[in-house]
Protein backbone atom coordinates (compact mmCIF):
# COMPACT_ATOMS: atom_id res chain seq x y z
CA UNK A 1 0.00 0.00 0.00
CA UNK A 2 0.78 3.35 -0.37
CA UNK A 3 1.63 4.17 3.26
CA UNK A 4 1.39 8.16 2.63
CA UNK A 5 -2.12 8.15 1.23
CA UNK A 6 -3.33 4.91 2.36
CA UNK A 7 -4.58 3.55 -0.64
CA UNK A 8 -3.99 0.67 -2.77
CA UNK A 9 -2.58 1.05 -6.18
CA UNK A 10 -2.53 -1.88 -8.55
CA UNK A 11 -2.63 0.39 -11.95
CA UNK A 12 1.29 0.35 -12.58
CA UNK A 13 0.76 -0.26 -16.46
CA UNK A 14 -1.16 3.39 -16.30
CA UNK A 15 1.63 4.65 -14.45
CA UNK A 16 4.02 4.16 -11.60
CA UNK A 17 4.88 6.73 -8.47
CA UNK A 18 8.80 7.93 -8.68
CA UNK A 19 11.13 6.10 -7.33
CA UNK A 20 12.83 7.88 -4.82
CA UNK A 21 16.41 6.99 -5.87
CA UNK A 22 15.07 8.70 -9.64
CA UNK A 23 13.63 11.88 -7.92
CA UNK A 24 17.09 12.60 -5.78
CA UNK A 25 18.45 12.05 -9.08
CA UNK A 26 16.97 14.66 -10.99
CA UNK A 27 16.26 17.56 -8.53
CA UNK A 28 19.77 18.86 -9.14
CA UNK A 29 19.60 18.81 -12.67
CA UNK A 30 16.10 21.92 -12.25
CA UNK A 31 18.77 24.30 -10.60
CA UNK A 32 22.42 23.92 -9.68
CA UNK A 33 23.21 21.82 -12.92
CA UNK A 34 20.57 23.27 -15.38
CA UNK A 35 22.76 23.41 -18.55
CA UNK A 36 21.59 22.72 -21.81
CA UNK A 37 23.80 19.39 -23.24
CA UNK A 38 24.28 21.71 -26.56
CA UNK A 39 26.20 23.83 -24.74
CA UNK A 40 30.42 24.30 -24.81
CA UNK A 41 31.18 25.69 -21.02
CA UNK A 42 30.90 23.45 -18.10
CA UNK A 43 27.28 23.49 -17.41
CA UNK A 44 26.95 22.04 -20.46
CA UNK A 45 29.56 19.63 -20.13
CA UNK A 46 27.61 18.07 -17.06
CA UNK A 47 24.76 18.03 -18.69
CA UNK A 48 25.93 16.08 -21.54
CA UNK A 49 27.90 13.71 -19.18
CA UNK A 50 24.55 12.44 -16.87
CA UNK A 51 22.67 11.80 -20.30
CA UNK A 52 25.11 10.24 -21.25
CA UNK A 53 25.66 8.17 -18.10
CA UNK A 54 21.67 7.71 -18.42
CA UNK A 55 22.08 6.37 -21.70
CA UNK A 56 24.33 3.62 -20.65
CA UNK A 57 21.45 2.87 -17.66
CA UNK A 58 19.04 2.11 -20.10
CA UNK A 59 21.03 0.28 -22.25
CA UNK A 60 21.89 -2.10 -19.53
CA UNK A 61 18.43 -2.47 -18.08
CA UNK A 62 17.68 -3.46 -22.27
CA UNK A 63 20.73 -5.10 -23.19
CA UNK A 64 22.04 -3.08 -25.48
CA UNK A 65 25.76 -3.51 -25.81
CA UNK A 66 26.18 0.38 -27.80
CA UNK A 67 24.24 3.21 -25.42
CA UNK A 68 24.55 4.99 -28.53
CA UNK A 69 21.50 2.88 -29.92
CA UNK A 70 19.21 4.45 -27.10
CA UNK A 71 17.64 7.59 -29.19
CA UNK A 72 15.47 9.33 -25.94
CA UNK A 73 12.02 10.55 -26.74
CA UNK A 74 9.32 12.16 -24.40
CA UNK A 75 7.78 8.15 -24.06
CA UNK A 76 6.80 4.93 -25.89
CA UNK A 77 4.20 6.59 -28.41
CA UNK A 78 6.57 9.20 -29.73
CA UNK A 79 8.69 6.47 -29.88
CA UNK A 80 6.29 3.96 -31.80
CA UNK A 81 5.50 6.93 -33.99
CA UNK A 82 9.10 7.49 -35.01
CA UNK A 83 10.19 3.65 -35.25
CA UNK A 84 7.14 3.32 -37.84
CA UNK A 85 7.24 6.20 -39.72
CA UNK A 86 10.55 7.07 -39.18
CA UNK A 87 11.47 4.33 -40.87
CA UNK A 88 8.89 4.04 -43.74
CA UNK A 89 9.95 7.58 -44.82
CA UNK A 90 13.65 6.72 -44.75
CA UNK A 91 15.40 7.54 -47.63
CA UNK A 92 15.73 4.76 -49.90
CA UNK A 93 13.60 2.71 -47.57
CA UNK A 94 10.57 2.61 -50.21
CA UNK A 95 12.95 1.29 -52.58
CA UNK A 96 12.91 -1.97 -51.27
CA UNK A 97 8.94 -2.07 -50.76
CA UNK A 98 5.99 -0.54 -48.97
CA UNK A 99 4.48 -3.44 -47.26
CA UNK A 100 4.17 -3.36 -43.17
CA UNK A 101 3.08 -6.05 -40.97
CA UNK A 102 1.66 -5.17 -37.75
CA UNK A 103 -0.17 -7.46 -35.41
CA UNK A 104 -3.72 -7.09 -34.40
CA UNK A 105 -2.84 -6.38 -30.57
CA UNK A 106 -0.53 -3.34 -30.90
CA UNK A 107 -1.60 0.32 -28.90
CA UNK A 108 -3.01 2.28 -31.04
CA UNK A 109 0.24 4.23 -31.96
CA UNK A 110 1.46 1.76 -33.68
CA UNK A 111 -2.07 0.78 -35.49
CA UNK A 112 -2.59 4.70 -36.23
CA UNK A 113 0.87 4.72 -37.70
CA UNK A 114 0.23 2.35 -39.77
CA UNK A 115 -3.33 3.66 -40.97
CA UNK A 116 -1.58 6.60 -41.70
CA UNK A 117 0.82 4.85 -43.68
CA UNK A 118 -1.81 3.50 -45.40
CA UNK A 119 -3.51 6.54 -46.40
CA UNK A 120 0.07 7.52 -48.02
CA UNK A 121 0.41 4.43 -50.53
CA UNK A 122 1.89 1.79 -47.90
CA UNK A 123 0.11 -1.57 -47.71
CA UNK A 124 -0.94 -2.89 -44.06
CA UNK A 125 -1.30 -6.56 -43.25
CA UNK A 126 -2.30 -7.51 -39.61
CA UNK A 127 -1.89 -10.74 -37.93
CA UNK A 128 -4.31 -12.03 -35.53
CA UNK A 129 -3.55 -13.93 -32.35
CA UNK A 130 -5.36 -17.19 -31.15
CA UNK A 131 -7.45 -17.15 -27.62
CA UNK A 132 -4.49 -15.99 -25.30
CA UNK A 133 -3.54 -13.25 -27.38
CA UNK A 134 0.19 -15.12 -28.58
CA UNK A 135 0.89 -14.58 -32.37
CA UNK A 136 1.91 -17.59 -34.30
CA UNK A 137 5.88 -17.29 -35.43
CA UNK A 138 4.38 -19.13 -38.54
CA UNK A 139 1.30 -17.10 -39.10
CA UNK A 140 3.32 -14.18 -38.92
CA UNK A 141 5.79 -15.16 -41.76
CA UNK A 142 3.22 -16.11 -43.90
CA UNK A 143 2.16 -12.68 -43.91
CA UNK A 144 6.13 -11.44 -44.58
CA UNK A 145 6.74 -10.72 -48.63
CA UNK A 146 9.13 -10.06 -50.63
CA UNK A 147 8.29 -6.14 -50.01
CA UNK A 148 7.82 -6.11 -46.41
CA UNK A 149 9.98 -3.48 -45.17
CA UNK A 150 8.80 -3.65 -41.55
CA UNK A 151 7.00 -5.81 -38.65
CA UNK A 152 6.01 -4.55 -35.45
CA UNK A 153 4.83 -7.36 -32.93
CA UNK A 154 4.89 -6.14 -28.60
CA UNK A 155 6.57 -7.88 -26.50
CA UNK A 156 4.12 -7.47 -23.95
CA UNK A 157 0.34 -6.53 -23.38
CA UNK A 158 -1.19 -3.94 -21.13
CA UNK A 159 -4.37 -5.21 -21.50
CA UNK A 160 -4.71 -8.94 -20.85
CA UNK A 161 -0.82 -9.63 -19.73
CA UNK A 162 0.49 -11.70 -22.83
CA UNK A 163 3.85 -12.13 -23.15
CA UNK A 164 5.11 -13.16 -26.87
CA UNK A 165 8.00 -15.44 -27.73
CA UNK A 166 9.93 -12.42 -29.11
CA UNK A 167 13.26 -14.55 -30.37
CA UNK A 168 10.80 -17.21 -32.14
CA UNK A 169 8.99 -14.07 -33.65
CA UNK A 170 12.18 -12.50 -34.80
CA UNK A 171 13.99 -15.75 -36.39
CA UNK A 172 10.39 -16.20 -38.62
CA UNK A 173 10.54 -12.91 -40.24
CA UNK A 174 13.92 -12.44 -40.65
CA UNK A 175 14.07 -16.17 -42.36
CA UNK A 176 11.20 -15.29 -44.30
CA UNK A 177 12.81 -11.91 -45.34
CA UNK A 178 16.34 -10.99 -43.96
CA UNK A 179 16.15 -7.61 -44.96
CA UNK A 180 12.55 -6.97 -42.98
CA UNK A 181 13.00 -4.54 -39.93
CA UNK A 182 11.22 -5.87 -36.54
CA UNK A 183 10.47 -3.20 -34.36
CA UNK A 184 8.42 -4.60 -30.65
CA UNK A 185 6.79 -1.97 -28.32
CA UNK A 186 7.99 -3.30 -24.60
CA UNK A 187 7.20 -0.69 -22.74
CA UNK A 188 5.19 -2.55 -20.67
CA UNK A 189 7.44 -5.24 -19.57
CA UNK A 190 10.24 -3.33 -19.00
CA UNK A 191 11.13 -2.67 -15.04
CA UNK A 192 8.92 -5.38 -14.45
CA UNK A 193 10.99 -8.39 -16.51
CA UNK A 194 13.82 -9.36 -17.98
CA UNK A 195 14.18 -7.91 -21.52
CA UNK A 196 16.88 -8.82 -23.92
CA UNK A 197 16.46 -6.71 -26.96
CA UNK A 198 19.85 -8.16 -28.43
CA UNK A 199 19.24 -11.06 -27.80
CA UNK A 200 16.06 -11.25 -29.08
CA UNK A 201 17.05 -10.32 -32.22
CA UNK A 202 15.18 -6.94 -32.55
CA UNK A 203 15.69 -3.79 -35.10
CA UNK A 204 13.81 -1.26 -32.79
CA UNK A 205 12.25 -1.72 -29.34
CA UNK A 206 10.12 1.66 -27.98
CA UNK A 207 10.09 1.87 -23.82
CA UNK A 208 8.25 4.78 -21.78
CA UNK A 209 10.42 5.75 -18.34
CA UNK A 210 7.12 6.67 -16.02
CA UNK A 211 6.17 2.33 -15.98
CA UNK A 212 9.16 1.54 -14.23
CA UNK A 213 9.24 4.66 -11.73
CA UNK A 214 10.70 7.51 -13.75
CA UNK A 215 8.67 10.54 -14.26
CA UNK A 216 6.21 10.94 -17.22
CA UNK A 217 7.53 12.81 -20.30
CA UNK A 218 10.17 10.60 -20.93
CA UNK A 219 11.37 7.40 -22.56
CA UNK A 220 13.17 6.34 -25.92
CA UNK A 221 13.31 3.95 -29.16
CA UNK A 222 16.28 1.52 -29.36
CA UNK A 223 17.70 1.72 -32.75
CA UNK A 224 20.29 -0.80 -33.86
CA UNK A 225 23.19 0.36 -35.75
CA UNK A 226 22.37 0.63 -39.40
CA UNK A 227 18.81 1.42 -38.99
CA UNK A 228 17.68 4.46 -41.08
CA UNK A 229 15.37 6.65 -39.66
CA UNK A 230 13.88 10.18 -40.96
CA UNK A 231 13.01 12.22 -37.73
CA UNK A 232 9.54 13.21 -36.93
CA UNK A 233 10.95 16.50 -34.92
CA UNK A 234 13.28 18.15 -37.28
CA UNK A 235 15.87 21.46 -36.60
CA UNK A 236 18.24 20.20 -34.32
CA UNK A 237 21.59 17.93 -33.94
CA UNK A 238 20.61 15.59 -30.16
CA UNK A 239 20.05 12.59 -30.31
CA UNK A 240 21.80 11.92 -33.11
CA UNK A 241 20.06 14.25 -35.07
CA UNK A 242 16.75 12.04 -34.85
CA UNK A 243 15.47 13.82 -32.42
CA UNK A 244 15.34 17.24 -32.49
CA UNK A 245 15.22 19.32 -29.65
CA UNK A 246 16.80 20.20 -25.81
CA UNK A 247 16.71 17.36 -24.04
CA UNK A 248 14.37 16.35 -21.10
CA UNK A 249 17.68 16.95 -18.97
CA UNK A 250 16.15 16.21 -15.04
CA UNK A 251 13.73 13.46 -16.59
CA UNK A 252 16.27 11.37 -18.83
CA UNK A 253 18.31 11.51 -15.78
CA UNK A 254 15.74 10.06 -13.52
CA UNK A 255 14.99 7.38 -16.08
CA UNK A 256 18.77 5.96 -16.06
CA UNK A 257 18.55 5.98 -12.34
CA UNK A 258 15.05 3.98 -12.43
CA UNK A 259 16.65 2.05 -14.81
CA UNK A 260 19.77 1.37 -12.32
CA UNK A 261 16.70 0.34 -9.82
CA UNK A 262 14.91 -2.09 -12.11
CA UNK A 263 18.62 -4.13 -12.27
CA UNK A 264 18.90 -4.15 -8.68
CA UNK A 265 15.33 -5.24 -7.89
CA UNK A 266 14.29 -7.34 -10.76
CA UNK A 267 14.65 -10.56 -9.11
CA UNK A 268 12.58 -9.14 -6.14
CA UNK A 269 9.85 -7.40 -8.35
CA UNK A 270 9.21 -10.66 -10.52
CA UNK A 271 9.33 -13.04 -7.63
CA UNK A 272 7.38 -11.12 -4.92
CA UNK A 273 4.91 -9.86 -7.53
CA UNK A 274 3.96 -12.76 -9.43
CA UNK A 275 3.49 -14.49 -5.73
CA UNK A 276 1.15 -11.99 -4.88
CA UNK A 277 -0.12 -11.89 -8.44
CA UNK A 278 -1.51 -15.53 -8.51
CA UNK A 279 -2.50 -15.15 -4.82
CA UNK A 280 -4.64 -12.31 -5.92
CA UNK A 281 -5.74 -14.41 -9.00
CA UNK A 282 -7.09 -17.83 -6.49
CA UNK A 283 -8.62 -15.48 -4.30
CA UNK A 284 -10.65 -14.26 -6.87
CA UNK A 285 -11.89 -17.61 -8.01
CA UNK A 286 -12.78 -18.54 -5.00
CA UNK A 287 -14.67 -16.07 -4.19
CA UNK A 288 -16.70 -14.63 -7.72
CA UNK A 289 -18.39 -16.91 -9.80
CA UNK A 290 -18.90 -16.11 -13.72
CA UNK A 291 -15.62 -14.79 -14.13
CA UNK A 292 -12.79 -15.59 -17.37
CA UNK A 293 -9.42 -14.62 -16.89
CA UNK A 294 -7.85 -13.14 -20.15
CA UNK A 295 -4.57 -13.62 -21.51
CA UNK A 296 -2.12 -16.50 -21.49
CA UNK A 297 -2.57 -18.19 -18.16
CA UNK A 298 1.40 -18.89 -17.85
CA UNK A 299 3.10 -16.67 -20.85
CA UNK A 300 2.56 -13.26 -18.92
CA UNK A 301 4.11 -10.40 -17.25
CA UNK A 302 4.33 -11.37 -13.65
CA UNK A 303 2.83 -8.32 -12.42
CA UNK A 304 0.17 -8.93 -13.98
CA UNK A 305 -3.95 -10.00 -13.73
CA UNK A 306 -6.82 -9.36 -16.20
CA UNK A 307 -10.37 -10.97 -16.38
CA UNK A 308 -14.15 -10.48 -17.43
CA UNK A 309 -16.68 -10.25 -14.48
CA UNK A 310 -19.88 -11.37 -16.16
CA UNK A 311 -23.10 -9.31 -15.87
CA UNK A 312 -22.17 -6.09 -14.33
CA UNK A 313 -20.44 -2.58 -15.90
CA UNK A 314 -16.90 -2.28 -15.34
CA UNK A 315 -16.96 1.58 -14.83
CA UNK A 316 -19.65 0.57 -11.68
CA UNK A 317 -16.90 -1.97 -10.32
CA UNK A 318 -14.05 0.60 -10.68
CA UNK A 319 -15.86 3.82 -9.25
CA UNK A 320 -17.02 1.30 -6.44
CA UNK A 321 -13.49 0.31 -5.86
CA UNK A 322 -12.21 3.49 -6.00
CA UNK A 323 -14.45 4.64 -2.99
CA UNK A 324 -12.48 1.76 -1.38
CA UNK A 325 -9.32 3.85 -2.13
CA UNK A 326 -8.33 0.41 -4.59
CA UNK A 327 -7.45 2.22 -7.84
CA UNK A 328 -6.99 -0.21 -10.99
CA UNK A 329 -8.42 -0.09 -14.22
CA UNK A 330 -10.33 -1.51 -16.72
CA UNK A 331 -8.02 -1.71 -19.67
CA UNK A 332 -5.75 0.82 -21.25
CA UNK A 333 -5.39 4.33 -19.94
CA UNK A 334 -5.35 5.42 -23.53
CA UNK A 335 -8.71 3.94 -24.29
CA UNK A 336 -10.09 3.58 -21.06
CA UNK A 337 -12.56 7.10 -21.93
CA UNK A 338 -13.33 6.10 -25.14
CA UNK A 339 -16.42 4.36 -24.40
CA UNK A 340 -16.01 1.47 -27.14
CA UNK A 341 -14.89 -1.71 -27.00
CA UNK A 342 -11.19 -3.03 -26.37
CA UNK A 343 -9.55 -3.81 -29.46
CA UNK A 344 -7.55 -5.81 -27.93
CA UNK A 345 -10.37 -7.91 -25.74
CA UNK A 346 -11.80 -7.83 -29.48
CA UNK A 347 -8.83 -9.47 -31.52
CA UNK A 348 -8.57 -12.70 -28.22
CA UNK A 349 -12.69 -13.15 -28.93
CA UNK A 350 -14.21 -11.21 -26.19
CA UNK A 351 -17.55 -9.86 -26.80
CA UNK A 352 -18.14 -6.20 -26.48
CA UNK A 353 -21.12 -7.25 -23.75
CA UNK A 354 -18.17 -8.84 -21.99
CA UNK A 355 -15.65 -6.41 -22.26
CA UNK A 356 -17.57 -3.83 -20.39
CA UNK A 357 -17.05 -6.13 -16.98
CA UNK A 358 -13.06 -5.96 -17.82
CA UNK A 359 -10.64 -5.38 -15.35
CA UNK A 360 -6.90 -4.98 -14.56
CA UNK A 361 -4.77 -5.37 -11.60
CA UNK A 362 -0.85 -4.65 -12.53
CA UNK A 363 0.80 -4.61 -9.45
CA UNK A 364 4.30 -2.67 -8.40
CA UNK A 365 7.28 -2.68 -5.75
CA UNK A 366 5.40 -1.00 -3.14
CA UNK A 367 2.35 -3.52 -2.84
CA UNK A 368 1.92 -5.84 -0.44
CA UNK A 369 0.73 -9.09 0.72
CA UNK A 370 -2.16 -6.84 3.49
CA UNK A 371 -2.99 -5.45 -0.29
CA UNK A 372 -3.55 -8.69 -1.84
CA UNK A 373 -5.81 -9.98 1.24
CA UNK A 374 -7.49 -6.25 1.04
CA UNK A 375 -8.82 -6.48 -2.78
CA UNK A 376 -9.77 -10.08 -1.74
CA UNK A 377 -11.63 -9.12 1.15
CA UNK A 378 -13.21 -6.11 -0.39
CA UNK A 379 -13.63 -7.03 -4.30
CA UNK A 380 -16.22 -9.64 -3.61
CA UNK A 381 -18.19 -7.54 -1.84
CA UNK A 382 -18.06 -4.55 -5.11
CA UNK A 383 -19.30 -7.18 -7.24
CA UNK A 384 -21.99 -9.45 -5.03
CA UNK A 385 -23.76 -5.45 -4.86
CA UNK A 386 -23.42 -4.71 -8.42
CA UNK A 387 -24.81 -7.98 -9.31
CA UNK A 388 -27.91 -7.65 -7.04
CA UNK A 389 -28.45 -4.42 -8.71
CA UNK A 390 -27.96 -5.86 -11.88
CA UNK A 391 -30.66 -6.28 -14.82
CA UNK A 392 -28.67 -8.94 -16.03
CA UNK A 393 -27.61 -12.40 -14.85
CA UNK A 394 -27.03 -15.73 -16.30
CA UNK A 395 -30.50 -16.54 -17.08
CA UNK A 396 -30.70 -13.58 -19.47
CA UNK A 397 -27.40 -12.65 -20.35
CA UNK A 398 -27.42 -14.57 -23.55
CA UNK A 399 -30.73 -12.80 -25.32
CA UNK A 400 -29.74 -9.30 -23.78
CA UNK A 401 -26.36 -10.21 -26.48
CA UNK A 402 -28.57 -11.36 -29.04
CA UNK A 403 -30.70 -8.08 -28.84
CA UNK A 404 -27.39 -6.28 -28.43
CA UNK A 405 -25.88 -7.27 -31.69
CA UNK A 406 -28.44 -6.40 -33.80
CA UNK A 407 -28.19 -2.43 -33.01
Amino acid sequence: MLEKRGIVYVDHLATTPVADEAMEAMMPYFQEKFGNPTSLHTLGVEAKKAINKAREQVAELLNVGQPEEIVFTSGAIEANNLAIKGFAKAPGITRRGKHIVVSALEHHSVLHSAKTLEKEGFEVTTVEPDEYGIIDPEKLAEAVREDTILVSVGFANREIGTIQDMPALVAAVKEKNPRTVFHSDIAAAVGHMPVDVEGWGLDMASFTGHYFYAPKGVGGLYVKKGVRLKPLIEGGIQEGGRRAGTENVPGIVAMGAAAELAIKEMDDRVNRLRYLRDKLKKGIEERIPYIKFTGHPEKRLPNHLSLIVMYIEGEAMLLMLNIKKTYTASGSACVSYALKQSHVLAAVGVGAEESNGSIVFSLGRENTEEDIDYIIEEYPKVIQRLREISPFGPENWDEFVKKSSKH
